[in-house]
């Protein structure tokens, strides 16, 4: 990219405060890396938290795959530090070599274990992967992997799905989401994970949490804690934005800006044309 279409860039996006992204499973073929780069295109902060399982180490050490897109996203990433934002990573399980380097900074990139963020309203947000509190991940790693297996396995069919879902102009549906709404202890697990980590954030004195992990995109009050979480860029392709005045917002993204102009021009072509002054005189 050059400087003007990086200069282009800043002026078209969209600023807020604060952005926050996690599970982005850099190294996979679930990445959903068109819409990832897009939305970074069109989207701009003070500050980026990276909220871990940006990188999917598991993944790799299995064989290795890195197209020029993921190289591009670490780029685009860091382009936005170098350009002044703070950026801030937490790492989760599939990243967690990087938990070694706690403390440390790359490339203007910050290591966290954890961080407190405070909005621009006042409030003390604990930011936090997640996986510390998943007992499977934190007690019966094979599981995990084996789990990891078979998601990525549905992931695959899932993106499939939808690049003949946006072909045909249907609109964008994940497998996995239906499937954990509607399965009784993926529920369960989700209701359980969330309390977890809303008692977690009242333990540490804080007025809420960010975190990810689960792939399960959300802002709620949780016992009197604000539980916000990112979702991921492999099937929900979501992300949280902090507002001026420190509101929350899940930012949805399963179009490119081109596309969603496109169908919002298709959508005002096909309304029924309200009449002309002379032709309702008539």
């Amino acid at each position: 990219m050059t400087a003007i279409d990086s200069l282009a860039d800043s002026q078209s996006a969209k600023r807020f405060r604060t952005l926050f992204l996690s599970d982005l499973h850099l190294g996979t073929r679930g990445l959903q890396a068109e819409l990832l780069l897009d939305f970074l295109k069109h989207h701009d902060a003070d500050t980026f938290y990276l909220v871990g399982d940006i990188v999917d180490g598991w993944r790799l050490k299995g064989g290795w795959y890195w197209p020029q897109a993921h190289n591009d996203v670490v780029q685009k990433l860091l382009r936005k530090a170098r350009k002044g934002a703070r950026v801030v990573y937490v790492p989760g399980n599939h990243d967690e070599f990087a938990r070694d380097y706690t403390g440390m900074e790359f490339g203007g990139v910050e290591v966290a274990e954890t961080d407190i963020h405070e909005t621009a309203d006042g409030k003390k947000m604990l930011v936090i992967h997640g996986d510390q509190f998943d007992i499977v991940v934190r007690h019966a790693r094979w599981l995990a992997f084996l789990g990891d297996w078979a998601y990525e396995a549905a992931l695959f069919a899932n993106t499939w799905a939808n690049r003949v879902r946006r072909v045909f102009g249907v609109g964008y549906w994940s497998f996995s989401a239906w499937a954990k709404l509607k399965v009784k202890n993926a529920v369960n697990f989700i209701g359980d994970f969330e309390q977890t980590l809303a008692a977690e954030a009242a333990r540490r004195g804080v007025d809420g949490v960010v975190c990810g992990h689960i792939h399960h995109a959300t802002i709620r009050q949780i016992d009197g804690m604000l539980y916000v979480n990112t979702g991921d860029f492999v099937e929900s392709c979501t992300a949280i934005a902090e507002h001026a005045d420190g509101r929350f917002e899940i930012l949805y993204w399963h179009k490119t800006a081109k596309e969603q102009e496109a169908a919002a021009e298709a959508e005002a072509a096909a309304q029924p044309q309200p009449m002309t002054q002379a032709r309702a005189a008539a």
